[in-house]
């Protein structure tokens, strides 16, 4: 029955196409950047879970599209983002499916070796439902902010649960991903780790620098702010913040002529894509980025934007803390 059913699904799905949308038309606007529900994603999302025994399944998972009951451990998990793969991963678990990035990198370089058997199904923005029933998983991890209206197609395929919105809840994310998996214990070790090597890069940063992220996107240039991943790290960090940063907004933005509101006492800067397309390039050769604080005195650093951007989970966040401690530190 099962099979058959699995099968039902796939040609249902063949016969409305394989798309299942951009991310403009299948997320959920309210929980994006500006929209009603963004600034408490990641108090929302810390009320989900499951009041399970660590470990016991069934088990049913209350989550940001309602509940979904787990009967036995997953085995087969398709993820949708990046920060679902990076979360599962860091549980020593490697997907049946994942969503590839439309960046420079289908999937974060520092992912990549441990998930390169792993099939694609299709991008962040442009879900091929079609391949994701074909892979027969038990679990769907995603969010509202990719993929909200599409979560009844894909609960349709197998269990789902979804988190409000990547980013700046990453650990909140990272939590629930653990109880979806059985893993919670998994989970709090790694971020109790995580917190470890913050503290003690707080403990060893000489003085009060302010540090500035600067991302190069197509058409624009960001200065991420305190609601992101990186802004939370650089939080728990004790690291200070430009004033212009230090908001509750994911990042504020600039135009390549006033580079100079990205300078502060470090910057660190990277290109979603060909720097050459971004912008970054013509910025960082131009008249204006040699004369900034940071660049004069050696402190502005290109960074992985797989890595500070793109990584969205643990294993990242401890790579951008090796990171910070090497150039902060030494």
């Amino acid at each position: 029955m099962k099979v058959a059913g699995a099968a039902v699904v796939v040609a249902l799905l063949a016969g409305c196409g394989t798309s299942g949308g951009s991310g403009s038309t299948a997320g959920n606007v309210d929980v994006a950047t500006g929209g009603s529900k963004f600034t408490t994603a990641d108090q929302e999302t810390a009320k989900l879970g499951t009041d399970a025994a660590p470990g016991v399944f069934p088990r049913t998972l209350k989550h940001a599209n309602g509940e979904t009951t787990l009967e036995k451990k997953p085995a087969r998990v398709v993820v949708l983002d990046t920060g679902e793969l990076d979360d599962v991963v860091t549980l020593g678990i490697t997907p049946v499916g994942m969503a590839t990035t439309e960046g420079a990198n289908p999937v974060p370089t520092y992912l990549a070796d441990k998930v390169k058997d792993v099939a694609s199904v299709g991008t962040i923005q442009d879900l091929n439902l079609e391949a994701i029933a074909a892979l027969k998983p038990d679990l769907i991890l995603g969010s509202q902010l990719r993929a909200d209206k599409l979560y009844k197609q894909l609960s349709a395929i197998a269990p789902t649960v979804f988190s409000i919105r990547p980013g700046f809840p990453w650990k909140e994310n990272f939590l629930l991903v653990g109880k979806s998996l059985g893993e919670e214990d998994k989970a709090v070790e790694a971020l109790n780790d995580y917190q470890e090597q913050a503290d003690a890069l707080k403990k060893d940063v000489q003085g009060d620098p302010k540090i500035s992220l600067v991302r190069f996107l197509p058409g624009k240039i960001r200065l991420y702010a305190n609601k992101s991943l990186i802004g939370v790290i650089l939080k728990d960090a004790g690291l200070a913040r430009p004033e212009n940063q230090n908001i509750d907004e994911l990042a504020a933005e600039i135009s390549a002529e006033n580079i100079e509101q990205g300078d502060a006492d470090w910057i660190f800067y990277s290109s979603y894509g060909d720097p050459a397309a971004t912008g970054e390039t013509s910025v960082v050769e131009g008249a204006v980025w040699p004369k900034l604080g940071a660049v004069k005195s050696g402190q502005a650093k290109a960074v992985s934007d797989d890595v500070w951007f793109l990584g969205l989970g643990p294993t990242g966040a401890q790579l951008i803390l090796k990171d910070l401690r090497s150039m902060l530190v030494g």
